[in-house]
């Protein structure tokens, strides 16, 4: 049996996005999707998040803590570790995420402010009347140990039951289409180093008791996700249950604001999530969709 989760992250960044993910839930095949706590379309996001999850097992939303690249929802001198260096920065996370990492690495991230910071994210939610059903991280900051930790804290501490698996099979296609596009096979490298973590991932999960799926797929093809591209890693995804991660939206005037890579791509993904090739792709696959909710 396969079984997949198809997640679209960024929600409330923008209205163009909100309004992406919503139409990606209601005409599409999107599933699931996880909200920023710190963004500036949060409060559109979490009206449309209660109307879409209504009595709703299949559609879930989840929380996307941000640790890097956006502001805290605490104060900024109880996360005083996790901010960029620099008195004119002195109120954002670090930019980017090589940066962020060393820092991790080099042991200058507090664990007691990660823990707070995620918790913070989380109860913004639930305040807002959201009931998360999992958390994953902007730019997949939790693949790191040092991060992971205090993350897994807090989300139990929250009742947040399960976390997104980010790491699974790295390439669906032969190296010659990987050849030709020289960002993914950038992305390629980076992905098959940090596969590394993988283990140790699934071991701290199961030691908080928190519950995720056998993998990611797709992290590899953001920025980049096409039909042909969508057919071949639904062709190569194994048994069990996976998650899809994805960036549906539309790149408007608040998105000109907003420091992405990802523009024109979340249209492109917005388009390829409700088309029906889409959906008879996953049915002639014999593919169940679900929502974190039937975890």
């Amino acid at each position: 049996m396969r079984r997949l989760i198809i997640n679209a992250d960024d929600f409330g960044l923008t209205a163009g996005i909100n309004r992406g993910i919503a139409e990606a839930r209601q005409r599409g095949i999107v599933t699931s999707a996880t909200l920023m706590a710190n963004s500036r379309a949060f409060d559109e996001a979490a009206g449309m998040a209660r109307s879409l999850t209504g009595g709703n097992a299949r559609f879930s939303v989840g929380c996307h803590v941000v640790l890097l690249d956006g502001e805290p929802v605490l104060p900024v001198d109880r996360v005083g570790s996790l901010l960029q260096p620099g008195a004119e920065n002195g109120s954002h996370f670090r930019v980017r995420l090589n940066d962020f990492v060393v820092a991790s690495f080099r042991g200058k991230l507090h664990a007691d402010e990660i823990e707070a910071e995620a918790a913070a994210q989380i109860q913004r939610l639930q305040a807002a009347g959201v009931e998360p059903s999992h958390f994953d991280t902007h730019k997949h900051t939790h693949t790191f140990p040092a991060v992971l930790r205090p993350l897994l804290r807090a989300a139990r501490t929250c009742n947040i039951p399960a976390v997104r698996n980010p790491f699974g099979q790295v390439w669906p296609l032969p190296f010659g289409d990987l050849l030709r596009r020289g960002r993914l096979w950038t992305r390629f490298a980076e992905l098959n180093v940090l596969r590394n973590f993988a283990g140790k991932f699934r071991r701290e999960v199961e030691a908080h008791g928190l519950r995720t799926t056998d993998g990611s797929v797709a992290v590899i093809a953001t920025g980049t996700l096409d039909l042909r591209l969508f057919r071949k890693i639904v062709d190569g995804i194994p048994e069990g249950t996976w998650e899809f991660v994805c960036h549906p939206g539309y790149n408007d005037a608040d998105l000109d604001n907003i420091r992405t890579r990802l523009r024109q791509s979340r249209v492109q993904e917005l388009e390829l999530l409700t088309s029906p090739e889409a959906r008879a792709i996953l049915r002639q696959r014999g593919i169940e969709l679900i929502s974190y909710r039937e975890l």
